[in-house]
């Protein structure tokens, strides 16, 4: 039996190797652009480097009302040391499994973000339009949707954003923030064998590290968001083991929730970590967070529980996704995370995807989609 289209694209774009580093998304944006122009909607590529393309695609409505953005990224995380069970790049079914790299995170989503628009499209012109963003980079900090959020021309106006996220088909209205930070520590090399002559800088970095385990942010919880995360997540020094270390840096991943900004971020790390050691701010995104009782997010939950068979309640994600850099770009419009991946599936090893909820997500965005533009 032939697959539905939904699965085949899904299937077709697991196939392409966009695995970030290097990325190379500019392999499925091609794949993409040539079905939505031919299902009439304007496609443009934002090529941010040599084969690294970021993919707007609109479809027009007949008034000046603002789109729907329905977004999601191109490229996936490696594949990790652990052999696979299946070719993480074959696309195989097994029941109602899709298996292979991205098709939870989230080659299953973009696909049926595409399928629903090419069935609008199919309509005809609403009184509201679409606007589809395909992003590269996002597994690496949001490069590409950042790239179009600061390109005064890439995006267009919308009123609400959907990111098919993996979600199990969930809808979600809030997901953390985060703020990559380098700890720093300086020293002076000498000698490995007069290590008195010198001034550590591992020691230094190692004391900092000790002086934040444990720590907690002094900010109230959020609701759907808990409280504000702190992970050291990389620790390096020295250039040789026979020389005292005059540079040692380790790096701090934490999530935010609304009422953390960045700079508070930093401030109560820095206050934390102690005068041996800077702070460097890598990355900083907001988090996301849409009133649930928001006409749209109400339309929402509606169309996934008829469709999907998920409940009404609000949630919250501890990751974050391209709406960090996009929602500021759009005036921060209701935005809702919800895909057919499983959370749990993404970044595993022989990670996989439900085929029924992939025909499901497809279904469900078609009707919200459709009636965003009136049709």
């Amino acid at each position: 039996m032939a697959d539905a289209p939904v699965v085949a694209l899904a299937r077709e774009l697991v196939r392409i190797d966009t695995i970030n580093p290097p990325g190379h998304e500019g392999r499925a944006a091609v794949v993409l652009a040539k079905r939505l122009e031919a299902a009439g909607l304007d496609v443009a590529a934002h090529e941010l480097e040599q084969g690294r393309t970021n993919l707007v695609a609109r479809w027009p409505g007949r008034d000046d009302a603002p789109a729907l953005c329905l977004t999601g990224h191109l490229d996936t995380v490696p594949l990790g040391r652990a052999e696979w069970e299946r070719d993480p790049l074959e696309a195989q079914i097994d029941g109602d499994r899709l298996y292979g790299r991205g098709s939870s995170d989230m080659k299953g989503g973009v696909a049926a973000i595409t399928v629903a628009a090419e069935r609008v499209a199919a309509l005809g012109r609403g009184r509201a339009g679409l606007e589809l963003v395909f992003t590269l980079g996002e597994e690496t900090g949001c490069t590409g949707a950042l790239a179009l959020a600061q390109d005064g021309g890439a995006l267009g106006r919308a009123g609400a954003m959907l990111v098919a996220e993996p979600t199990t088909n969930e809808a979600c209205v809030a997901h953390k923030g985060v703020v990559w930070l380098d700890l720093v520590a300086d020293g002076r090399t000498a000698h490995g064998s007069m290590p008195h002559l010198g001034d550590n800088a591992i020691h230094k970095l190692a004391r900092a590290i000790t002086r934040l385990d444990g720590f907690r942010f002094d900010v109230a919880p959020h609701e759907l968001l808990g409280e504000p995360t702190l992970n050291i997540g990389t620790a390096t020094g020295g250039i040789n083991i026979n020389s005292v270390p005059d540079r040692a840096t380790a790096g701090l991943d934490v999530r935010t929730v609304p009422a953390l900004s960045a700079d508070d971020v930093a401030a109560q790390l820095a206050a934390a970590a102690g005068d041996e050691v800077r702070l460097d701010t890598r990355l900083a995104l907001d988090a996301v967070d849409t009133a649930p009782d928001d006409p749209w997010v109400r339309q929402v939950f509606d169309v996934m529980g008829a469709v999907a068979g998920t409940d009404a309640t609000p949630r919250g994600l501890a990751y974050f996704t391209d709406a960090a850099a996009l929602a500021a770009a759009y005036g921060t419009p209701p935005t809702v995370i919800c895909g057919p991946g499983d959370a749990d599936q993404a970044h595993r090893t022989d990670e996989s995807c439900s085929v029924s909820a992939l025909e499901a997500a497809a279904e469900a965005y078609f009707e919200i989609a459709r009636r965003w533009c009136g049709l």
